[in-house]
């Protein structure tokens, strides 16, 4: 195979091949009938008002006096990103295997396919939902909106570097997907969304700043109630995560591509 494809001819066909696997994931997934590509942001759409429901019914107050509706909309709708990019990339190679046999297409292009379509879902639910409870008067608007993308684009990354390597670790053994769903069950109560960072005791912060999504809600959260909250982020902490682990997802993608992509 000759390397000797411009670098944007090269880029503009990647591109092309991503948006065809885009197309294909979500009519595999959802179908040409009923909603179909509408579910996208139903599915976490419907997520996050059933917490809600149950959360208003049970009038758990969450230990503070923050309005109810922000908090599991700003709570679950960051879980949903980052948890949902990371269990789409989980055993995606083997049902795709054959489409490998397409020359432009590679290992990194299915990944690609499902992250962004996660990514597009959670955020367009996120969207919706915040403009439709704003309308409806059960949320105020956000107080800084630069502060919620940064926190949003920071849970994307690390949403789509965790996806990459989990689900490229998940070729060499499906025991990688059954260990990674419990981790993720594990780690909800543990990623933010649940609580602000400054209701925990001094020295429980200092171990759950260790996780990254919790900079990225707190993030999210400082955006949206500013100074009804006082958050704790690091943003260079966030960064060279993300980059760290976007890395070590890339290089295990790689090392997959080898075994799995025909010569």
């Amino acid at each position: 195979m000759h390397h000797d494809t411009p670098f944007l001819r090269s880029l503009q066909i990647q591109m092309r091949v991503v948006g065809a696997l885009l197309m294909r994931e979500i009519l595999t997934r959802y179908g040409r009938h009923n909603v179909g590509f509408l579910w996208i942001f139903f599915e976490p759409m419907m997520f996050t008002l059933g917490v809600l429901g149950l959360w208003t019914a049970s009038k758990a107050t969450h230990g503070s006096t923050l309005p109810i509706t922000s908090f599991a909309v700003t709570g679950y709708s960051s879980v949903l990103l980052w948890r949902n990019c990371a269990n789409r990339c989980a055993l995606a190679i083997l049902p795709n295997q054959a489409l490998l046999y397409h020359r432009n297409v590679r290992v990194i292009d299915l990944f690609m396919a499902r992250v962004l379509l996660e990514i597009a879902g959670a955020t367009m639910s996120f969207a919706f939902l915040t403009v439709f409870f704003v309308t409806i008067g059960l949320m105020q608007p956000p107080q800084d909106l630069m502060l919620i993308i940064g926190g949003w684009i920071h849970l994307a990354v690390f949403g789509s570097s965790l996806g990459f390597a989990i689900g490229a670790l998940s070729e060499r053994s499906e025991t990688v997907e059954r260990v990674w769903h419990t981790a993720a069950y594990l780690l909800f109560p543990l990623s933010g969304a649940l609580f602000m960072v400054d209701w925990l005791p001094a020295n429980f912060q200092k171990v759950v700043l260790l996780l990254p999504m919790v900079h990225g809600s707190e993030m999210l959260r400082g955006g949206y109630f500013g100074s009804l909250v006082k958050p704790h982020y690091d943003i260079g902490y966030m960064i060279t995560f993300d980059l760290v682990l976007m890395l070590v997802g890339l290089f295990l993608v790689m090392d997959a591509s080898k075994r799995v992509e025909p010569e």
